[in-house]
């Protein structure tokens, strides 16, 4: 007799990751092009020599740390595997089975895998013509039965963000037993001032929880670290239903070495942010639309040929990133790269 799984695992979204091509130039999975610092490199060499040792089961350095960097007490501070993990502990520590998440679609697609995963109902609600969240449709969607929201800030794959006045509308409307989880793996690229900082909200807000990585513009994506900032008795619950030793000793020193030079890593994301008004130029010239983004990745609405476009960036050695019926998502690459990407979308046929 057969194993018996959850009969609604059948129904889990896969999460897509971009793929690499021997041979073809990764723009798809918005990495940076860059590869970790020399100090943050050595620091994870010294880290890796310890690796017959378990990690700080508490993350109790890199947490201290974070704490001073944002001026926020280190209890309200829980350390995962990537922003991705946080987000399935978030529902795993508010929502019983049947209970809602509501977020924006098209978004992060492991939000839908982390709520069906943890019980929970995922409530899309589509984004609006300019492919920004409709928050007002967001607020409309929540019911008794919501006990989460994601707001993806700048949002993935579209690029776009909510501004701070339609953000607090938002926040108005939201129940305060609802929590508002902020994620910002992008704000580091982020150069419009109009788009708020979700820590500075979680000071006046008791039902918000702001979303870190250190995966992009920290160029750690392949050591999986990333952290929340939300109440103290969220953060307990989080690192509550964490996997225990879950944050490796080599990503825990590269995270803080990464710290050490973040002046240098973020005039490195100046550099994404240049090359992404680049491709947004250009590609406009060429007659595709291209929706304004805050990150380090341009996002192109084409629709039922988003699958057609993805395989003939490909034929000419570029990947990129397709979501089949909505549209292509390019990440900002060296301006090498860069190059040959818009050399590819020149010669799509249209």
């Amino acid at each position: 007799m057969p194993v018996r799984l959850r009969d609604d695992l059948a129904a889990l979204p896969t999460y897509v990751a971009g793929r690499t091509v021997p041979g073809a130039v990764k723009l798809a999975s918005n990495e940076m092009p860059l590869p970790p610092l020399p100090a943050v490199l050595s620091a994870i060499q010294r880290a890796v020599e310890a690796g017959n040792r378990y990690p700080d089961i508490a993350v109790t350095t890199l947490t201290a740390r974070l704490a001073e960097h944002h001026g926020v007490d280190p209890s309200r501070i829980a350390v995962g595997t990537g922003s991705v993990a946080l987000c399935g502990q978030l529902v795993q520590s508010v929502c019983a089975p049947g209970d809602e998440v509501v977020f924006a679609w098209r978004s992060f697609e492991a939000y839908p895998i982390v709520a069906l995963a943890g019980h929970a109902q995922a409530v899309r609600v589509p984004l609006t013509a300019g492919h920004v969240h409709d928050l007002d449709a967001m607020a409309d969607a929540i019911t008794e039965r919501t006990r989460l929201v994601f707001v993806c800030n700048p949002n993935n794959p579209t690029g776009t963000a909510v501004d701070e006045t339609a953000l607090r509308a938002f926040l108005e409307r939201v129940p305060g037993d609802v929590l508002v989880v902020l994620d910002e793996a992008y704000r580091e690229f982020v150069t419009d001032p109009a788009v708020p900082d979700g820590l500075a909200l979680a000071e006046e807000y008791d039902n918000i929880c702001v979303l870190r990585t250190f995966s992009k513009a920290h160029r750690l994506a392949g050591l999986r670290v990333g952290y929340a900032v939300g109440p103290a008795e969220l953060a307990a619950a989080l690192r509550g239903v964490a996997v225990p030793f879950g944050v490796s000793s080599a990503a825990q020193a590269g995270a803080l070495a990464a710290l050490d030079h973040l002046d240098e890593l973020l005039a490195d994301c100046a550099g994404a942010v240049s090359e992404v008004a680049r491709m947004a130029s250009e590609l406009r010239a060429m007659g595709y639309e291209v929706p304004p983004s805050q990150t380090n990745f341009v996002w192109l609405p084409l629709g039922e040929r988003a699958l057609e476009f993805s395989e003939h960036a490909l034929e000419n050695k570029v990947v990129v990133r397709a979501f089949a019926g909505d549209g292509v998502r390019v990440s900002a690459g060296t301006p090498e790269e860069v190059d040959l990407f818009l050399a590819a979308a020149g010669s799509f046929s249209r």
